[in-house]
């Protein structure tokens, strides 16, 4: 009896290995095209650090004319959740990160590579293991559970490293017959690989982001086919990324160390090995020390949190952008208005150590992207996300001329208005200029003018003498300043300055009581354009309500 012999008695119908390479023809890709993945486990929502993997790997693939593509590693049904596949199909659909090929919905999928569901290509996995028991590069092993603590125990005791390996790996030096004779007896078995390593030697790896890393050699042999006929995430994403081209795996950092034992594999299996690319994890600032975005303690880690909390996704891919290549900073301050597309991402740019997650400066990110849309934009995005979470503002958005007439202020300017970061700061942006929301209000926080008379004979004198909706702005502006002059207020903050004791205080004063009084608020965008809005009849109602909640 050989190893082929083995082998069938193993797999008796697993295909020739050359069947698969065949069917899986090389890519017909112009030179220098990078072929990368996405390939999530469905056990969960969707994390940052997953998009932020996704995001570069799509944009390389992008901007050499390759191809991403979505792969589901789903080999460890016992963690998988309901509706897992879709929760990623849909995180990445909601960030513009649609794959090429792979899954698209739970059960559905594009492209030739596929299936793109790892727990539906376990014949391929078998027919790859079986020609590696063929090469005497695997073997069945029949210990227990029992029988594998039983070996962490003793290791521990000695003080020495855990592990199926040399004089530890008990079942690698049994005899062909002695496997098959325990086959044909009904033990059970997994399938390990027979690692050819010595842990004492060293391998030189070059990792397209960390550069030279030296790695002890593995001398570990893993499993690669579970009790279920199922492959381990090692075996199964060898094989995968032969078969689907891959050229590049970009993944996060907490791998690195797996690379002596995926080298190995690809070698022992006579496959070119892709090249690697371990990306920082994204860190957090917590009470002075730096940690991992945690899934457990940080409602940031989960990518639906954005979309809940409404930050424009285009923010959200810029911010991370911003984090992976230091040179982005630059290039967004010389191309204003150009599209992240056009931006070439680098690899060999990004930082070997984690960057720190700033929401501060995403929301700041979030403001300047809302900055550049027009009305029309920032209406739709804000009523669809009204839609989903926000049926006051959802309401409030039904007169779409109003509402895109409110929107529109302050924007398409050299400096447009940046109050807004994210879609849930919209309501409180705007809901003094809805007449039904603003009936409600109570607070006037006047500030140096405070004067219950002075400010209603401000109030009544503006809206008396000096406003006309037709004015425009020089003139609507010129005539605050008579105003002000008329009631005793320098007309321009200059004249004050140099005379405080003349006047009882400046024009800027007088405004802040007409900004108070018809908006409740000391801050808001524009106030000719608001008041062109309200038109006179409401802004006279709304000085009215000032006066008369002054009790005056």
């Amino acid at each position: 009896m050989d190893y082929k012999d083995l082998a069938n008695l193993i797999f008796p119908n697993a295909k020739d290995i050359s069947y698969y390479e065949e069917k899986y023809a090389k890519r017909n890709l112009k030179e220098g095209a990078i072929v990368s993945r996405f390939a999530p486990s469905p056990t969960g929502f969707v994390h940052i650090g997953g998009l932020y993997q996704s995001l570069i790997a799509k944009k390389l693939a992008k901007q050499t004319e390759g191809v991403f593509f979505l792969r589901i590693e789903d080999t460890d049904q016992k963690r998988e959740v309901e509706n897992g596949v879709s929760d990623i199909v849909n995180s990445l659909k909601e960030f513009g990160l649609e794959p090429d090929e792979g899954m698209t919905s739970e059960n559905e999928e594009k492209g030739e590579y596929g299936p793109y569901k790892q727990s539906l290509r376990k014949e391929i996995y078998q027919a790859y293991a079986k020609y590696l028991i063929e090469q005497g590069k695997a073997y069945p092993c029949f210990c227990t559970s029992e029988e594998i603590e039983e070996i962490r125990a003793k290791q521990e005791g000695a003080k020495i490293r855990p592990g199926y390996y040399g004089v530890w790996a008990k079942c690698r030096n049994n005899t062909i017959e002695e496997m098959a004779e325990k086959i044909k007896n009904g033990e059970k078995y997994i399938i390990r690989f027979k690692s050819p390593g010595r842990e004492d030697k060293k391998i030189k790896h070059h990792d397209v982001i960390k550069g030279n890393v030296d790695f002890p050699e593995n001398d570990q042999d893993i499993v690669i086919i579970k009790a279920d006929g199922l492959p381990t995430y090692h075996f199964a994403h060898t094989v995968d990324d032969h078969l689907m081209g891959t050229t590049h795996v970009i993944r996060g950092d907490e791998w690195l160390s797996s690379v002596p034992l995926h080298l190995q594999l690809f070698h022992e299996l006579g496959f070119k090995a892709p090249k690697y690319a371990h990306i920082a994890p994204i860190m957090k600032n917590d009470n002075g020390n730096k940690r991992k975005l945690s899934k457990r303690k940080d409602a940031e880690a989960a990518v639906s949190y954005y979309e809940e909390e409404g930050i424009p996704e285009e923010a959200v891919k810029e911010y991370l952008l911003n984090i992976a290549n230091s040179n982005f900073e630059n290039w967004r301050r010389a191309n204003k208005d150009k599209s992240i597309d056009e931006f070439e991402l680098q690899l060999n740019k990004m930082s070997v150590s984690g960057a720190l997650f700033d929401m501060i400066k995403l929301l700041d990110v979030g403001k300047t992207t809302i900055s550049r849309m027009s009305a029309e934009e920032v209406y739709k995005n804000a009523y669809n996300w009204a839609e989903k979470h926000d049926k006051e503002l959802e309401e409030m958005l039904k007169d779409k001329e109003y509402s895109l007439k409110v929107l529109g202020i302050e924007r398409g300017n050299k400096k447009p208005r940046k109050d807004i970061a994210k879609w849930s700061d919209v309501k409180e942006n705007i809901e003094y200029m809805y007449d039904n929301k603003f009936e409600k209000n109570k607070e006037y926080p006047y500030q140096v003018i405070n004067d219950k008379e002075e400010i209603k004979k401000i109030l009544n004198t503006f809206i008396e003498k000096y406003y006309k909706d037709e004015n425009d702005k020089q003139t609507w502006f010129d005539n605050i300043k008579e105003l002000a002059g008329e009631l005793g207020y320098a007309k321009e903050v200059k004249e004050f300055k140099e005379n405080p004791e003349k006047y009882k205080a400046h024009v800027g004063d007088v405004s802040t009581v007409l900004r108070v009084a018809l908006t409740g608020r000391t801050n808001t965008p524009d106030m000719y354009e608001i008041m062109q809005i309200l038109g006179k009849d409401k802004i006279a109602k709304r000085f009215e309500k000032a006066i008369k909640e002054m009790k005056v």
